[in-house]
């Protein structure tokens, strides 16, 4: 079944934007944490699989929130292009836990073509688990996030969830997936 460009919706970081890697770049360049790999990330709250700790993973994910240009977070591969594509034929609804959206419009702003970045409705819920009311507020049928939690938490709606394979999710659930916009891309509706 193909998915219709206006049902679907899609998470920010970890989906959209290569948060992972940030992160792990930003521990070592600010704390010396330079022995993992993204691989390493098995668990979504990242102090209890790398060892780092709690106060240095909530500095760094905050400087990722609070400037994500200036941390020089990039999007993932592909990801501008089916962003941009989608923009053409249905307005494009981001989800994200962030609380502050005026970071996110910033770099959105940064990546995304102008004309895209007008097509896209962005919202911040400050938490992970308040997504599903606005999936539902905007109508969406289909969300692709990688918090695995969050998905199965949609799994119980009428929502279908897409996990983004990402190491901290994978093994952990039996729901559809996805490991790329190549392979998002594969399943939305021509025009």
């Amino acid at each position: 079944m193909k998915i219709k460009s206006h049902e679907i919706g899609f998470d920010l970081d970890g989906v959209i934007a290569e948060t992972g890697e940030t992160f792990l770049r930003l521990a070592c360049q600010e704390f010396g944490h330079c022995s993992f790999s993204l691989e390493d990330i098995k668990d979504f709250e990242v102090e209890d699989c790398l060892g780092i700790p709690k106060e240095h993973v909530e500095q760094l994910f905050y400087s990722i929130m609070k400037d994500s240009l200036q941390c020089g977070l990039q999007p993932m591969e592909g990801a501008v292009d089916v962003i941009t594509d989608l923009a053409t034929r249905a307005q494009v609804t981001i989800i994200t836990a962030r609380p502050l959206t005026e970071p996110v419009v910033d770099w959105l702003d940064h990546f995304f073509p102008a004309e895209t970045c007008e097509n896209i409705n962005l919202v911040a819920t400050g938490d992970h688990n308040d997504k599903f009311r606005y999936i539902k507020d905007h109508n969406l049928q289909f969300f692709v996030d990688d918090r695995v939690e969050t998905c199965l938490q949609l799994a119980d709606t009428h929502i279908t969830p897409i996990v983004y394979n990402q190491p901290w999710n994978i093994g952990r659930h039996a729901l559809e997936n996805v490991s790329n916009w190549v392979e998002i891309k594969n399943r939305l509706e021509k025009l």
